[in-house]
């Protein structure tokens, strides 16, 4: 049985996005409240009847929120631009290596909006 699983976490933390054009509202800095979706995706083996415990999905992504949380972005090596998609971007990427089974990771912005990622290949 193949299956996805989703683990979900916040942190707050500000951001301006110096690539939108001069009077743009996201240009000047303002914050928000990130929610982060972990998403792993395997074959589920009969013999244990779960694909992976969700506190290894915490542990792995974990530090890497810690990271991000309360934070100014743009301060952040390989964040200095941002954006909701650079973001999914940077946090798979730090990610992968600690949870082979990833799948995606999807950052909403607002409770309206948000983007994924699911990495090159």
């Amino acid at each position: 049985m193949r299956i996805t699983l989703t683990k979900s976490f916040t942190f707050e933390a500000a951001h301006w996005l110096p690539t939108f054009p001069d009077g743009h509202k996201c240009r000047r800095m303002h914050g928000h409240s990130f929610r982060v979706d972990i998403v792993v995706e395997g074959d589920v083996p009969q013999d244990k009847g779960y694909l992976i415990d969700y506190g290894q999905i915490k542990d792995a992504a974990g530090p890497i929120v810690d990271e991000l949380d309360h934070r100014l972005l743009n301060e952040i090596e390989g964040l200095e631009n941002p954006t909701a998609e650079l973001i999914t971007k940077w946090v798979y990427d730090r990610l992968k290596p600690a949870l082979p089974l990833l799948f995606e990771v999807r950052i909403h912005e607002t409770c309206t909006t948000a983007a994924a990622y699911r990495g090159e290949g």
